[in-house]
């Protein structure tokens, strides 16, 4: 890194998707390939999304998802591997902690593979809670319980069974 003035932003329409794609194929095994439009969907449904800029270089991005009081859940928090080490990552991740929109949630959770130090650094601690994934298979709105096939119909206030 040289001696460049850094800025940190808040504003969603700032966000080059090209720019944000090549970061993540450079700083984000677990992100690879992802499609312009996923990258702007997620965008879209995220509160807040906090992006670096070295000048017009994108070098940082993270985003967060909240009720705005309970639970958020902190993703995709990368930095250029330029600019790693340098301090921007815990910068990034305590300005999203700051944000309006989440500064006073009861508990912020984050999924990381390989980062737990550097996490741990900044405050977070181990869960050994149960953690559950559902890996959506189907576009189907359908769903089994107890062996019944139930449809929820768009617009209705409970269930049809099938």
């Amino acid at each position: 890194m040289n001696n460049s003035l850094i800025l940190f932003s808040d504003h969603k329409s700032e966000i080059d998707l090209h720019q944000l794609q090549k970061l993540f194929d450079v700083s984000a095994f677990w992100a690879q390939d992802r499609s312009l439009e996923d990258l702007n969907i997620a965008i879209n449904n995220s509160n807040p999304v906090i992006t670096v800029w070295d000048q017009q270089k994108l070098i940082g991005f993270a985003r967060a998802i909240s009720d705005g009081i309970y639970r958020a859940t902190i993703w995709d928090v990368i930095i250029h591997p330029e600019y790693q080490g340098s301090g921007l990552g815990s910068k990034l991740v305590e300005t999203v902690l700051s944000h309006p929109c989440i500064h006073r949630v009861e508990r912020i959770y984050l999924m990381t593979t390989h980062q737990q130090r550097f996490y741990q650094r900044i405050g977070f601690q181990l869960n050994s809670t149960s953690t559950m994934v559902l890996y959506n298979q189907s576009n189907s709105s359908s769903l089994t319980v107890g062996g019944m096939q139930l449809k929820q119909a768009l617009g209705e206030s409970k269930p049809v069974i099938l």
